[in-house]
């Protein structure tokens, strides 16, 4: 099977299964989804979202982020780990957005990338789930879960972006990235796979390959 075929056939199901699949990062403003991104980096989506939960009221808008005290900000954020650089990160970023694009979030590739700490994976997914650009978050579940199905051969993630960007069409490329955290976090985890349970076994080749072993 073309894996262009497979993609398409994975789809069937998990449109089924995970009809309902969206970004688990809680936010209301563009500005609050990229810092819950950038705070996401080692650390699961349910802490970010209870720190945030506070951050948010304290820092309303990117001005506040933009100026915040980096020391003050950094005990903000602390329980989601890596908190020295990802108050950097926030600040620089805040800073860059008020400076160069009048405080409002940019809506290219390119202008994300501008942005202070700002990888291809947090630009896609703010790109994607904000102002509707295709695009593929390649994350942890994304590389473990493409790798099994056989969709890509590749381990680093611009190599995995590249490969599957020809074959997820663009109008599936953002809902099978967040299927895949479903799916990952379902029955596809990194460690004893629910493999006999997984309703997408038949198209995995990771699957066919531990019945032969």
């Amino acid at each position: 099977m073309r894996r262009s075929e497979k993609v398409l056939k994975i789809k069937e199901i998990f449109d089924i299964e995970y009809y309902d699949a969206k970004c688990s990062l809680d936010f209301d403003t563009p500005h609050q989804l990229l810092v819950a991104v950038q705070l996401s980096a080692q650390c699961t989506d349910k802490r970010v979202n209870i720190v945030t939960k506070d951050l948010f009221r304290k820092y309303t808008s990117v001005y506040d982020f933009a100026n915040a005290d980096i020391e003050e900000l950094k005990e903000d954020i602390r329980p989601c780990g890596f908190y020295k650089n990802k108050a950097k990160n926030i600040i620089a970023s805040s800073k860059d957005i008020v400076e160069k694009f009048n405080g409002e979030l940019p809506q290219t590739m390119e202008e994300m990338l501008s942005l202070a700490g700002v990888g291809r994976k947090t630009a896609n997914l703010v790109l994607g789930d904000l102002f509707g650009v295709p695009g593929l978050v390649i994350d942890t579940h994304a590389i473990r879960l493409t790798n099994r199905f056989g969709l890509t051969k590749y381990k680093d993630p611009y190599r995995i972006e590249m490969d599957l960007n020809k074959i997820v069409p663009d109008d599936y490329k953002m809902r099978f990235c967040h299927q895949l955290v479903y799916h990952g976090r379902r029955y596809c985890m990194a460690r004893n796979p629910n493999c006999e349970e997984c309703p997408a076994k038949a198209l995995c080749k990771y699957y066919e390959t531990k019945r032969k072993d």
